[in-house]
C-alpha cells in the first residue's frame, strides 16, 4: 500500500457514491453479496443511518486523490441480547484497486474498531469458493466454524457459505454495555 493512502471513517455525504458502486459491482459480477437487484442510493443512505444508530463503524482507505478504494464495517451477528458481543464484518475493495494489499490493511482496522467497541467475537461469512477471502482471515487469525451448504443460489448454482470466527478477547469488559 502507498504510505499516503489513508484509513477513514466513511460519511454518507462523502461516501455513499464510492460505496454504492463497490456494493453494485460485487452484487452483479461476485457471490460476495447473495443479492441480485442493484443496490439504490437511497438503501445506502438507509444502511449509514442503521449503522450510526448502532454505533456500527464504517471505515474506508483512501488515496491520495481523496478516491474511496475499499471500505469495512460490521453489525450485528444475531438480533438478540445475548449476541451483543459478537459482530459480523463486511469487507470491499473496489476491482480497481483489488490484489494490493488493501484487504488486509481494512481486515486489521475493523479487527481493532471491533476490539475497540468491547467486542469479543467477529465472524465473516465467506461464499466458500472466495480462497482469497478465506486465505486473508485465516492468515489474520480466523479459525472455520462451520458451512452451510447451498443456502443461496446465484449464478445459475448452489453456493456454500463458510463462517469464520476470531475471538478478540479472553475477557469481557462490560463498562461499555448492559445487558
Amino acid at each position: 500500500m502507498d504510505q499516503n493512502n489513508k484509513i477513514i471513517p466513511c460519511s454518507f455525504e462523502q461516501h455513499a457514491d464510492a460505496i454504492l458502486a463497490i456494493f453494485n459491482d460485487a452484487i452483479l459480477h461476485s457471490t460476495a453479496l447473495y443479492e441480485y437487484q442493484e443496490r439504490s442510493l437511497h438503501q445506502i443512505k438507509d444502511w449509514f443511518l442503521a449503522k450510526q444508530a448502532a454505533h456500527f463503524p464504517v471505515i474506508g482507505i483512501e488515496n491520495t486523490a481523496g478516491e474511496l478504494m475499499g471500505f469495512a464495517s460490521y453489525g450485528m451477528f444475531r438480533a438478540f441480547p445475548a449476541n451483543q458481543f459478537t459482530v459480523e464484518h463486511s469487507i470491499y475493495v473496489d476491482q480497481a484497486y483489488r490484489g494490493q494489499g488493501l484487504g488486509r490493511i481494512l481486515l486489521e482496522a475493523i479487527i481493532a474498531e471491533a476490539k475497540n467497541n468491547n467486542m469479543h467475537v467477529m465472524i465473516g461469512g465467506i461464499d466458500a469458493t472466495n480462497q482469497g477471502s478465506i486465505i486473508l482471515h485465516e492468515k489474520l487469525g480466523f479459525e472455520h466454524a462451520g458451512t452451510l451448504k447451498e443456502v443461496a443460489f446465484k449464478f445459475d448454482r448452489w453456493l456454500d457459505l463458510a463462517f469464520y470466527q476470531l475471538i478478540l478477547s479472553d475477557e469481557l469488559n462490560l463498562h461499555k454495555k448492559s445487558y
